[in-house]
């Protein structure tokens, strides 16, 4: 298999993670509902299991094996990025937000801690909400920070809708966090916004 499972096409992909599942099946008609309803290979691995289970022929033996592979997906992306130097990383950084935010149904925010080298000491969800409003409580990002004894951060929260255009709130909240870290000594690197195929960075779009 030239290229490995990496360069598969999603059909293809999705098929052999269904096949461990439910050997001697045929799997594609199932894998076909799949990609119908979640789009794409992360948007199925990704899906919360409620709406998994609507989909007809999956049971717990797929549903286990869909959240094996995810977490396998989160883990090694975030090997990728923990304890790096966040800057000569950021591609992959970019790429571990995605893997773990990009196709949540729900806005999560989450906070990079980095150290005075600005390699990267923490990742933590602070908050998650609706499918358009996460509350995020700028006193308390700034005292984790603290207690971390961190002394940069990237905010990071995805967009359900795809737009990764920042709402008027959005850039309150970023502007009330920066102030509470600019009067404790601490540095804001950049907010992303994680849509589904893109992100926006508040440093390189001028919020910041």
């Amino acid at each position: 298999m030239q290229g490995g499972p990496a360069a598969m096409p999603d059909y293809e992909l999705l098929e052999l993670v269904l096949f461990r599942a439910i050997p001697r099946r045929d799997v594609k008609p199932l894998g076909r509902r799949l990609l119908d309803t979640f789009a794409d290979f992360n948007g199925v691995i990704s899906a919360p299991p409620d709406r998994l289970r609507q989909i007809d022929g999956v049971g717990e033996a797929v549903m286990q094996e869909l959240k094996i592979v995810e977490a396998a997906a989160h883990r090694l992306s975030r090997a990728r990025v923990m304890q790096r130097h966040v800057i000569s990383s950021w591609d992959a950084v970019i790429d571990y937000c995605h893997t773990t935010m990009s196709h949540r149904e729900t806005e999560q925010f989450r906070v990079l801690f980095l150290d005075r080298k600005n390699t990267l000491i923490a990742d933590e969800e602070q908050a998650s909400g609706t499918v358009d409003h996460v509350p995020v409580y700028p006193r308390e990002v700034a005292k984790r920070a603290l207690e971390l004894n961190a002394s940069a951060l990237i905010l990071v929260h995805n967009h359900p809708s795809g737009d990764p255009t920042p709402s008027d709130a959005d850039v309150a909240m970023t502007a009330q966090v920066d102030a509470a870290c600019q009067a404790l000594g601490l540095t804001l690197h950049d907010h992303l916004i994680v849509g589904k195929n893109a992100e926006l960075s508040f440093r390189s779009s001028g919020y910041l």
